[in-house]
């Protein structure tokens, strides 16, 4: 921590995080969205198998967390994905997970700002939402370095109110154990759309390995932060989860509009209620402002190779960050926070994630030993386990994602058809 920054040159993003502010940007992103958003939804899905769909979303967080970090030591740029679909499975498989990543990443930064609207002011959630937008987008244009230094005062506050809610639910007296038991109406197809569902909360170590290249020593950095931050948020959710689920139900939970807000009430601490609601608001700024970090970064390298508009790759003399992506990206995110829903937001960006996810683990398998290959086992399950989920997503969600990325793909044939005219 003590280093100082690595120098850039000309277009190129300066070298200011270590560990621990990669580890607090990938929990930053990880650690709200799903604990105060997904768990309804995914109850709903699964029944009583929730807790079976969190631990499969977990494994294929997992394989993906790992294909991921072996393929950023190796190319430690921004645009994540992008980068490593391009260089070791052509320029299209690249092209294409950059693009699902951009729009599905859009649904969720609209979804997060739509969460703090709506538990900071819900007669006024999308006026609360454009403004969340703006205020984040300026703090991520003066430096990465600044946002990190937010987000860690972010990820402390939340954790706070998270810890206290697992202790109210826990030591309240209305907690039963037998509610963690598997039933019968833990259907197949349930248990995977859930697991689909709260895979929306786990995706946020991307955001560690789109900012490569603004990452210290990345070859040895990133390999340690990506699944620190995906360990600890595994522990945080399944804790949530359990002491949720304990108090509430399956059946309960599933219909909560605020399940932990609802969850410290029915144990019996009401009074917990107000801190639980400024922490989900508190949480999905946190979230939003590492996600605008992580699309931004995308789309410069993108748009450095022309795939979007190549004055989207101009990086800020004085702050040395992509102002001009970041304000694209905030202005295409506060249209959509203005004039979004977010439940819809969840399952398309979803999708879109997990396809992006898929191209990570297909270029993971083509490493070799000396380039840090991970175990075969982990990039085929990765790949399967991200497929089999995104179909899995209730049917609009799969539609209109297959939709948009099939829009993507055209345009591409049609980027490169006019190319080889001209």
């Amino acid at each position: 921590m003590s280093s100082s920054p690595t120098a850039a040159g000309p277009g190129e993003l300066r070298r200011h995080l270590g560990v621990f502010d990669a580890v607090v940007i990938g929990l930053g992103s990880m650690i709200g969205a799903g604990v105060f958003a997904a768990l309804a939804p995914a109850a709903g899905a699964a029944g009583s198998g929730l807790l079976v769909g969190l631990a499969l979303a977990g494994v294929v967080a997992y394989c993906n967390a790992t294909s991921s970090a072996r393929l950023a030591a190796r190319y430690p740029q921004s645009g994540g994905t992008y980068v490593y679909g391009r260089e070791r499975l052509g320029d299209f498989w690249g092209y294409l997970a950059g693009w699902g990543f951009v729009v599905g990443k859009t649904a969720s930064c609209a979804a997060m700002a739509l969460t703090v609207g709506s538990y900071v002011w819900p007669a006024q959630a999308h006026a609360v939402a454009v403004a969340a937008v703006v205020a984040l987008t300026a703090v991520d244009y003066v430096g990465v370095q600044k946002a990190a230094w937010l987000t860690r005062a972010i990820v402390a506050a939340v954790l706070a109110v998270l810890a206290a809610v697992v202790a109210a639910c826990l030591a309240g007296g209305e907690a039963d154990t037998g509610h963690w038991a598997v039933g019968a109406d833990a259907g197949f197809h349930g248990v995977l759309q859930a697991a689909g569902l709260l895979f929306f909360a786990f995706a946020g170590y991307a955001r560690i390995a789109t900012l490569g290249e603004e990452v210290r020593d990345p070859r040895r950095t990133i390999p340690r932060a990506i699944p620190l931050a995906l360990g600890i948020t595994l522990v945080v959710y399944a804790a949530v989860a359990l002491a949720v689920l304990a108090v509430l139900g399956p059946d309960r939970l599933a219909h909560s509009a605020a399940p932990l807000a609802d969850a410290v009430r029915a144990a019996g601490a009401p009074a917990l209620a107000p801190v639980v609601r400024a922490g989900a608001a508190v949480a999905a700024l946190g979230s939003l402002l590492a996600l605008i970090l992580g699309v931004s970064r995308t789309t410069l390298a993108m748009a450095r190779d022309r795939h979007l508009p190549h004055p989207l790759a101009a990086v800020h003399p004085r702050f040395g960050v992509p102002h001009r992506a970041e304000l694209a990206v905030g202005a295409v995110v506060a249209l959509a926070a203005a004039l979004g829903d977010l439940r819809g937001a969840i399952g398309f960006s979803s999708f879109g994630v997990l396809a992006y996810y898929a191209v990570a683990n297909a270029a993971a398998w083509t490493l070799t030993r000396a380039e840090g290959r991970p175990p075969r086992a982990v990039p085929v399950l990765g790949l399967a386990g991200c497929l089999v989920l995104a179909f899995a997503l209730p049917a609009a969600s799969v539609l209109w994602g297959a939709a948009v990325l099939a829009l993507g793909a055209a345009a591409y044939a049609v980027r490169g058809a006019l190319a080889r005219r001209a």
